[in-house]
């Protein structure tokens, strides 16, 4: 019961903020972009946690347990507060793209750029479903296994890559070019910077961590890093 009011608590305020960061700059309601955006954004996120707050309440309490108040290590709380605003920023750039037709995003480039939201949704939330302590802070706990296996045996940050699909998906879904730019200019450093200090607390608190990095040797992308 608890955590049901904590997901419709999260899920109310996620909503109201996502809706104002895009309704607001583009300056109506009357932006088909954007609501079949929230649409996809709903279905890809409420579905899977409701699959775990039945099957996993645990694993979606780790996943509802987010911001810098939950991240113990200083590094982190700067990065969490960078991706917000990177995020906020794509959001606001592209609903003022559409808004201003600073660039022309034909349909199928839309509908795309939704599936590539909506995929990047449903794999994090498998993620999750195959590795239980894949929170949404960065902590290692006592009886936390290392899973190499699934999405794990491929890169080593499989839920960095779903976050990253999911991102370069935003801005042509919500018809928007400029909006890729922004994902460009700040995504990756945000990204980057998460993943080097989360190895660090891998390394120091996870046992055989350090041989699981030299058996999957990608963090996020195959043959690339």
């Amino acid at each position: 019961m608890k955590i049901g009011l904590q997901m419709a608590a999260s899920a109310t305020i996620g909503l109201l903020v996502l809706g104002a960061a895009l309704f607001l700059p583009a300056g109506t309601l009357h932006y088909r972009q954007g609501w079949l955006f929230i649409a996809v954004f709903v279905v890809c996120t409420l579905v899977p946690s409701g699959y775990l707050a039945v099957r996993s309440p645990a694993a979606l309490q780790r996943r509802l347990n987010v911001g810098p108040t939950a991240e113990t290590r200083p590094a982190q709380r700067v990065v969490i507060c960078a991706a917000a605003a990177s995020t906020l920023a794509v959001l606001v750039i592209s609903a003022l793209d559409w808004r201003f037709g600073w660039s022309a995003v034909p349909v199928w480039l839309v509908l795309a750029g939704d599936m590539l939201v909506g995929t990047g949704l449903v794999v994090a939330q498998l993620v999750v479903v195959q590795n239980n302590y894949a929170g949404a802070s960065i902590t290692v706990e006592d009886d936390q296994p290392l899973v190499s296996t699934g999405m794990y045996g491929v890169v080593r940050h499989p839920m960095y890559a779903a976050s990253l699909v999911l991102t370069v998906g935003i801005p042509p879904a919500l018809g928007s070019l400029w909006g890729l730019l922004v994902v460009a200019l700040t995504f990756p450093p945000v990204l980057a910077v998460r993943i080097l200090d989360e190895e660090k607390a891998m390394l120091a608190g996870l046992p055989g961590y350090r041989e699981y990095m030299h058996r999957v040797r990608y963090r996020v992308i195959p043959g690339v890093w």
